[in-house]
């Protein structure tokens, strides 16, 4: 699965320090009483959303680059897809040219395909993992966990609408997810690319065991 990702390991491990960094400051917005964020909306003047813009700029640039980076491999594609969805999403919350308040319709549509896009990464990798029954378990958890959240960015999107606490906290959660699934994936291949270049006779964990003649 991760083979192809050996060498970006931290761009991954530093997007999932910027979703931790994004998903304490959902909380730190929860705990203005005066703010001016109302139920289900962003105001991209405000300095707080713009400060979280510019995280998710920060966190969907590393994930462009380490998809990028092994490109055509191990379905990185869908990391960048992430990537270029939560990157525009920061760029919207940092342009000058959005005014006014946004409803939370057309951002809702942007999470849905960072969800689906990191649950098709997680399911596609269970189908290609050779081994490893906790990382099997690990990543089919974070699969359906992630499209749980699609499906329910869609049902908030244009359906239902949060109370204010109830809104942040799931926000908060959300990024959460992706922040614990960033640094795994990044220690996952941090320690195969350590087995990689340790001593010949130890094996790589996703490759074929070798016989001595």
């Amino acid at each position: 699965m991760t083979l192809a990702l050996t060498k970006t390991w931290w761009l991954l491990a530093l997007c999932g320090v910027l979703d931790g960094m994004h998903a304490a400051m959902n909380l730190a917005l929860l705990a203005q009483e005066n703010g001016s964020l109302s139920l289900g909306r962003f105001a991209p003047l405000d300095d707080a959303v713009r400060d979280m813009g510019v995280l998710a700029l920060a966190a969907g640039a590393c994930v462009i680059a380490a998809g990028l980076w092994s490109s055509g491999r191990s379905n990185s594609w869908l990391l960048s897809l992430h990537g270029v969805s939560l990157g525009v999403f920061g760029l919207i919350a940092v342009s000058p040219l959005v005014r006014g308040p946004l409803g939370f319709r057309p951002i809702s549509l942007l999470f849905v395909v960072m969800a689906v896009s990191i649950g098709a990464f997680c399911m596609k990798a269970v189908r290609t993992l050779r081994s490893g029954i906790a990382e099997k378990w690990f990543l089919g958890l974070a699969g359906v966990t992630s499209i749980g959240f699609a499906l329910s960015f869609i049902v908030v999107g244009f359906w239902i609408r949060l109370e204010t606490p109830v809104f942040f906290y799931w926000m908060s959660s959300y990024f959460a997810f992706c922040a614990i699934f960033m640094l795994w994936l990044a220690t996952r291949v941090r320690s195969q690319e350590l087995s990689q270049s340790g001593p010949s006779k130890v094996l790589p964990p996703l490759g074929s065991p070798r016989h001595a003649h």
